[in-house]
């Protein structure tokens, strides 16, 4: 799967081959035709993986908020992963724009992916609320998506290899008060 990733971050599923991948990993075509099936199957998995790990690592962060975190606390743990990789640049970044497509068109099969999503945005909500009691559920959820929708345009976008030149401390100064308004959003209309 790592070789898969690492091709796949080089030039898209379309520009792999499944020698070029067992190659790479010094496996032969028969073992991964047996335990994945395909060349699809394959990078739909190492895919997958690469977006469980980002999720885990988002999961991790918020769960060490509490009712008391700030939304610029709850901006820093939701973005991290994304900061991280941003920071890292090359097979990292790479990698993270593979899941950010995926996390915008999740394909066909992914459902088990689908709890780690909810924690996130439970996680979020969570913290949300207890900062914005009088805006509901719904709408947090909403500024929630919104926000992990940024993070992966953020990864796709031009602007995301342009931040890839900076630490993460300078990319945190930079995308956080972002993250925190897309979170904190306008008071409510009249």
């Amino acid at each position: 799967m790592a070789a898969a990733l690492e091709l796949l971050a080089q030039r898209g599923q379309a520009g792999v081959t499944l020698r070029e991948i067992t190659d790479r990993a010094g496996a032969n075509v028969a073992a991964v035709s047996y335990h994945f099936g395909s060349l699809k199957a394959l990078c739909d998995s190492a895919i997958e993986h690469a977006l469980e790990q980002y999720l885990d690592a988002q999961i991790q962060a918020l769960g060490s908020l509490d009712h008391t975190s700030t939304l610029e606390e709850l901006a820093a743990a939701f973005a991290r992963p994304m900061v991280r990789a941003l920071a890292a640049g090359g097979r990292e970044l790479e990698v993270i724009r593979i899941v950010a497509r995926a996390g915008i068109e999740p394909p066909q099969g992914w459902e088990r992916l689908a709890g780690k999503f909810e924690q996130t945005r439970r996680d979020a909500v969570r913290v949300l609320t207890a900062n914005l009691p009088a805006v509901d559920a719904g709408e947090l959820t909403f500024r929630t998506r919104c926000a992990a929708g940024l993070l992966n345009w953020l990864a796709l976008a031009p602007i995301g290899t342009e931040l890839a030149t900076e630490s993460a401390e300078q990319i945190e100064r930079r995308l956080l008060p972002v993250v925190a308004g897309a979170f904190h959003g306008y008071p409510p209309m009249s």
